[in-house]
């Protein structure tokens, strides 16, 4: 991970953050017992590298970004983040890989929200919140 990189001024993200960073790896970090990784996104004006732990979405090597932000009307800072600078640091475990965003949808999407939703409940209720479809990005 990036020595650089900022934590979020979100309590609980930088809490998340540090621990990981701390421990080295992201086993035993947790949200509501859910198993967690860690994104390094770049800033879209900054160029500033940023720490994003998301719930751990993850199938044949490929990892799902739901920009959730718990149902909010607006996508998360980091979406646009991703938008901008598609190439992203994953961090699962102790593992940390290189890879590529892209936005999903029609039935790539339905997939991949089906694995995230299985992944955390709690993502079917954000949808619900909302009136926006909340974007996924597959990463490969």
């Amino acid at each position: 991970m990036s020595a650089n990189a900022e934590l979020s001024p979100e309590g609980w993200v930088r809490e998340q953050t540090q621990k990981i960073l701390e421990q080295g790896t992201t086993e035993g970090v947790q949200v509501m017992d859910r198993p967690i990784v860690l994104f390094t996104t770049t800033g879209a004006k900054s160029g500033k590298k940023r720490y994003v732990p998301l719930m751990r979405v993850e199938e044949n090597g490929k990892y799902a970004m739901v920009a959730s932000k718990g149902g909010a009307p607006e996508h998360p800072a980091w979406y646009f983040n991703v938008k901008a600078n598609p190439q992203v640091t994953v961090q699962d475990g102790t593992e940390v890989k290189e890879l590529t965003a892209r936005e999903i949808s029609g039935d790539e999407r339905a997939h991949w929200w089906e694995l995230a939703v299985a992944a955390f409940p709690p993502y079917a209720e954000y949808q619900t919140k909302t009136d926006r479809e909340i974007p996924v990005f597959i990463l490969e």
